[in-house]
């Protein structure tokens, strides 16, 4: 069960990607064209999204555990830092270049469009990069 959930929740993202459209690259790059034809599909997703994160938030957190571990993982970290910044620039403009983020790549996968395959070969190049570079070992 405990493998099941996630996996369900991540067949439940990506149909609500696809629906929405979010897996289309021209919805993002017209999101991002603000001074040509733009596009706020995107912006409605996001709030959407928002609204629903932030009342699941709160109601989870008044839980005393999760449902499929010992406890809750919540990030406590709060700074801003060059590391952070560099982090959010090379995703900021993978997607405005390519039009996706992880979530739809993967998503759109099963179209066999090339750019996604290509998207998903760089992004996976950048993890292992960034594994070998700026981790440290056990």
């Amino acid at each position: 069960m405990q493998k099941f959930i996630p996996l369900l929740a991540g067949v439940i993202f990506g149909i609500g990607l696809a629906i929405s459209g979010m897996t289309q690259p021209q919805k993002v790059i017209g999101f991002l064209d603000i001074f040509g034809n733009w596009d706020p599909t995107l912006l409605f997703v996001m709030v959407g999204a928002i609204i629903v994160h932030f009342i699941g938030y709160k109601l989870v957190l008044k839980r005393r555990s999760p449902l499929f571990a010992v406890k809750f993982h919540v990030p406590t970290r709060q700074d801003i830092n060059p590391r952070l910044l560099g982090g959010a620039a090379i995703f900021g403009m993978g997607w405005g270049l390519g039009g996706y983020c992880p979530g739809p790549a993967v998503t759109s996968i099963t179209t066999g469009w090339s750019t996604v395959s290509a998207f998903i070969i760089f992004m996976i190049v950048g993890m292992f990069v960034f594994n070998k570079l700026f981790t440290k070992p056990l």
